[in-house]
């Protein structure tokens, strides 16, 4: 099956043909750099990284860039407030970014273009607009003609006519239409970033980035362009507008979106106190946990997330990782060299068949996860029980799995961690969503220790049911001797 991706502007999916045979270009709007993100942000990075790695295995050469928007209203909003350079709030934030986006271990994209790199390319596209026609200038303001682009409206599916309905709009009278937006903006006195154009001196306005970006890194059309469906009005309406009506060619073939998620099944909002920033996610939980609850579900599906969906996560994880810690364990217990069962290989190669099969549909992670899980079953049900039966067999098939987990981890960022440490890491967890008193757990543990040096079974028993409800259980795989009991 090859690959079918929905395409956003024809509402279907669609089979994915590349302009160049073997060659992927692809766009992913980046933050603007005002501020830590949240978790939502990171969605896209996620998912496309992913999208990315996947087209490259199975053949595909991509070439991909992620933008920083460093030239905005918020962005030198902060700097006045805390009386600094823009500048210095932009870099600060990207580096901020780039902390978050390497504790999440991505992939690196080919191209991180800022604003402030690419202004000559950014005037030379308002120029060709007026030169086309499709942009005029007014007291040193330049306006991109909505009417001069008849498809206006084609990727979300608005007529003009009928945007202004139940909404009240605030026209500028210096507009030809309402719905006229803006190209380059006069700088303010005292705003601090601004550049000389054959306007004045100005900034540019939000939309014409992305599209000088793209022409300046992949000269033309591209294949995929990315982002939240927050960005679909007007942000991707618009670049397609001022990109075709710049360059008369096709500005991109497939509009890949990412939906948005929810905390607590509510919308996150600064008003309703709700966003979680990525960092604060990572430092209170882990970024393997992150980075499976969004690969869980469908990219274009909603879905929240809350103190029971990460405890369903580390639930999960849990599973995943005993298996590749027994799997690495056998490794090293058993001696000489390991022997395929070819029961097992056949599984995995038909797991391997609908992994293909689920990604190539429109990149369904949902499924991918789940056949994780059904290889994670077939490998437990190999019988591991006893350390000392443990044979050649078990070797070989331990081997073949974490070779098998390592190329699907490499893909999705996921199943790298060392097993025993993020064993751990999610303990700590559940521990601290949980509200377990680890000093009360620490000291049954230590009685019942006793008691069994005391051959006092009777009371080592009866300590191992008060600890199973507290909601642990005895474990020789964690450093601690315990873990939490987790369902899944």
């Amino acid at each position: 099956m090859s690959l079918a991706v929905y395409n956003t502007m024809s509402g279907k999916k669609e089979k994915f043909v590349p302009l160049e045979e073997g060659k992927v270009k692809l766009y992913l709007c980046g933050p603007t750099v005002y501020d830590y993100l949240h978790i939502g942000n990171f969605r896209g990075p996620i998912t496309f990284n992913l999208m990315r790695n996947w087209m490259e295995f199975t053949g595909y050469k991509v070439e991909m860039a992620y933008n920083y928007t460093d030239v905005d209203d918020k962005i030198l909003k902060r700097a006045n407030d805390e009386g600094v350079a823009p500048g210095v709030i932009s870099e600060k934030y990207i580096a901020e970014f780039e902390k978050d986006f390497a504790a999440l271990k991505l992939r690196p994209h080919d191209h991180n273009p800022k604003v402030t790199e690419h202004i000559p390319e950014i005037i030379e596209s308002v120029q060709k607009l007026i030169e086309n026609g499709k942009a005029y200038e007014v007291d040193g303001e330049v306006f991109f003609s909505v009417k001069s682009y008849e498809n206006y409206g084609q990727l979300s599916k608005k007529k003009l006519d009928e945007l202004d309905e139940g909404h009240r709009v605030e026209v500028d009278q210096r507009k030809r239409d309402a719905h006229d937006f803006v190209l380059w903006k006069p700088a303010k006195e005292g705003e601090g970033l601004s550049w000389e154009s054959p306007w004045g001196r100005g900034r540019p306005g939000w939309h014409i980035e992305c599209s000088a970006m793209i022409q300046a890194i992949f000269k033309g059309t591209i294949d995929i362009h990315g982002g939240g469906i927050d960005l679909i009005f007007p942000h991707h309406e618009n670049e397609i507008a001022q990109g075709e009506g710049c360059t008369g060619c096709k500005y991109c073939n497939y509009w890949i979106h990412n939906n948005f998620i929810n905390m607590n099944d509510e919308k996150m909002s600064k008003s309703l106190g709700n966003i979680m920033t990525a960092r604060s996610f990572i430092e209170n939980y882990d970024g393997e946990i992150l980075k499976y609850m969004f690969l869980s579900a469908h990219y274009r599906t909603v879905f929240s997330v809350s103190d029971d969906r990460v405890l369903q996560v580390i639930a999960a994880l849990n599973r995943i990782y005993n298996a590749l810690e027994l799997a690495q364990e056998t490794v090293k217990m058993v001696d000489g060299d390991g022997q395929v069962d070819s029961g097992f290989k056949k599984k995995l190669e038909g797991f391997d068949s609908k992994i293909k099969k689920a990604l190539n549909d429109d990149f369904n992670t949902a499924e991918f996860i789940s056949l994780i899980f059904e290889a994670v079953r077939s490998f437990n049900a190999l019988g591991f029980g006893n350390k000392k039966k443990r044979n050649a067999v078990h070797k070989g098939c331990s081997e073949m799995f974490i070779e098998w987990m390592n190329k699907y981890g490499e893909m999705s960022a996921l199943f790298n961690e060392a097993p025993s440490q993020m064993l751990n890491k999610l303990d700590e967890v559940s521990i601290k969503l949980k509200g377990i008193d680890k000093e009360k757990v620490e000291e049954l543990v230590q009685k019942r220790g006793e008691a069994r040096d005391n051959k006092d079974w009777e009371a080592a028993d009866k300590i191992r049911d008060e600890l199973a409800a507290l909601g642990v259980e005895l474990s020789d795989g964690s450093s601690r001797g315990w873990r939490v009991v987790l369902n899944d």
